[in-house]
């Protein structure tokens, strides 16, 4: 899902130098708030680079994880989410070329642009975070742990097409 794209170690440095770790957290306020004030989830934000698809370039960014649960199907979990999420004020990013078949979709709010996946425990970023969300959530009878892997970035323009 990941795709790693390779620049000189120099200019990464200068990149993640140039970019404090708190503005990178501040682009992800808005998600993680919604996650857990409005979805009611379990949430951990963190700074990141992200492989930004208009640029084609690894930038400053950051990640919010998430973890739910519930006795609804993934794809009513999903469909749920991005209904709210639309009704809360957040927008389809211009020409998004996001995979909502696979139920990944980007928005845009106060000049960020998110990339919203969401997962249920068929596959597993095993990361930390990840981990520590998870275990945080009760699940109750009947239902199931779901997650979303948020990605956000300074929200810009649509890469040009061709």
């Amino acid at each position: 899902m990941r795709r790693i794209t390779t620049i000189p170690t120099v200019a990464l440095a200068t990149l993640l130098i140039s970019t404090p770790v708190a503005a990178q957290e501040r682009l992800c306020e808005g998600a993680e708030r919604f996650v857990r004030e409005v979805m009611g989830m379990v949430a951990v934000a963190e700074p990141d680079t992200i492989d930004d698809w208009r640029t084609r370039r690894r930038v400053p960014g950051c990640r919010v994880t998430a973890a739910g649960s519930s006795s609804l199907p993934s794809a009513d979990i999903a469909r749920g989410f991005y209904e709210i999420i639309t009704e809360q004020g957040w927008a389809r990013t211009p020409d998004p070329r996001d995979a909502p078949n696979e139920a990944s979709l980007r928005f845009r709010r106060d000049d960020v642009d998110c990339l919203f996946n969401y997962y249920d425990s068929a596959m597993s970023l095993n990361t930390e975070a990840e981990m520590v969300v998870s275990d945080a959530v009760y699940v109750g009878r009947g239902e199931k742990l779901y997650n979303f892997l948020v990605l956000c970035t300074p929200a810009a323009p649509a890469a040009p097409r061709g």
